[in-house]
Order: structure tokens, then sequence, then C-alpha cells
């Protein structure tokens, strides 16, 4: 049950990033993928900056907030990568 509610909140964290940097149609998939990884870069960010960023600690409003920060830092890395 556990692994679903990672599948949702990635899924939404994927497609509220998408949408705010204006890229529509990735995919289900896609955004699923880009929700988990934002999930991981963001909560890295935020643990190494405050020092004690934990998701346990924090509701699931701060949580997806640090979702969605880090799966926009993540496509703005694919995107710097992927132009050349």
């Amino acid at each position: 049950m556990v692994v679903l509610g990672w599948i949702v909140f990635g899924a939404f964290a994927g497609w509220i990033a998408s949408a705010l940097m204006g890229r529509q149609g990735s995919g289900c998939l896609v955004n699923i993928a880009q929700g988990l990884v934002g999930a991981l870069v963001g909560g890295f960010l935020f643990r190494t900056l405050s020092g004690n960023f934990t998701y346990e600690q924090h509701g699931i409003f701060v949580s997806m907030v640090v979702a969605v920060i880090g799966a926009v830092i993540v496509l703005v890395a694919w995107g710097a990568i992927s132009r050349r």
C-alpha cells in the first residue's frame, strides 16, 4: 500500500512540476518517475540545507512542495543536459 501511495504522490508532484515548467503531454509514467526523483532530490536538498528535514516530521503539503521543487530542479537539469 505504501508503494501505491508513493506512485500517486510522484505522479501528482511530477504533473505539477510539468505544469509549472510549461511541459504538457509527458505522460503518466514520466510524471511518476519525475515526481519520485524530484522527491529524492528535494529531500536531499532540504536535508542538506536545514540539517534535520524529514518527510515524517512535516505534513503532506510541505512534502508535496519539497517534491515539486525537486522535480522542477530535475526538469531544469534535464533540459540543460539534453539541449547541447
